[in-house]
C-alpha cells in the first residue's frame, strides 16, 4: 500500500511525474508529426520521444523497486 511506504508523498510525485511525462510525450509526438512540413517539427517530435521514454522509465523503475522487496 502507498500509505505505508517510507517515502510517502514522494511516491505519488514519481507516479504523477511519470504519467505526465508520458502524456506530454504522446502529445509532443502527435504535434510534431502533424506539422512535419516546418523545420521545427523534428525538435518537437524528438522532445516528445524523450519525454515518453523518461515517463516510461520512471514508471518501470517504480514497479521494479516495488517488486524487489
Amino acid at each position: 500500500m502507498a500509505a505505508n511506504t517510507a517515502n510517502g508523498p514522494l511516491l505519488l510525485v514519481k507516479k504523477l511525474g511519470g504519467v505526465m511525462l508520458i502524456l506530454f510525450g504522446i502529445i509532443g509526438i502527435a504535434v510534431g508529426l502533424e506539422y512535419r512540413t516546418t523545420g521545427f517539427s523534428t525538435g518537437i517530435t524528438g522532445a516528445g520521444i524523450v519525454a515518453l521514454l523518461l515517463g516510461m522509465a520512471l514508471l518501470a523503475l517504480k514497479i521494479i523497486r516495488r517488486n524487489s522487496s
